[in-house]
């Protein structure tokens, strides 16, 4: 609720400022997520709990998370860690390049990643769907 209400308040401010509206509702959307972040590179040994234990010396972690394979279990080699405040996520970035479980990492501010489902799917027609082993023919 007090998200839609700064949106409100930000639109209703920009309509008064129209020359400058687009790029300040930009910069306050992009500073609402400012909190997360990315963590590639990270060795197959790390799991969640020694993920947090890592980034809680630059503040409050909310969630530590190592994304895992769906099939096997196994780390993908990324995560994502989460802090109280952007400020913890500020200081945090000086994680980059540095040494976690013998190998360095890259820090940086996570993405919003697309609502649109991804990828997959296939099926449907083309022009090529009936050329030479493709799809069902006529």
């Amino acid at each position: 609720m007090a998200f839609c209400n700064k949106i409100g308040n930000l639109l209703r401010q920009s309509a008064s400022q129209t020359s400058q509206a687009p790029s300040s509702m930009l910069n306050y959307l992009r500073h609402m997520s400012s909190s997360k972040l990315f963590i590639g590179g990270l060795s197959y040994g790390v799991d969640d709990q020694s993920l947090r234990d890592a980034f809680s010396t630059y503040g409050d972690v909310t969630e530590a998370r190592v994304i895992t394979d769906r099939d096997t279990g196994r780390s993908r080699g990324f995560g994502f860690v989460s802090y109280t405040s952007e400020d913890a996520a500020t200081s945090a970035l000086a994680m980059d390049g540095q040494d976690l479980n013998g190998r360095p990492v890259r820090v940086s501010y996570a993405n919003d990643r697309p609502s649109a489902p991804r990828g997959g799917g296939g099926g449907g027609y083309n022009e090529f769907s009936n050329r030479g082993g493709g799809g069902g023919g006529w």
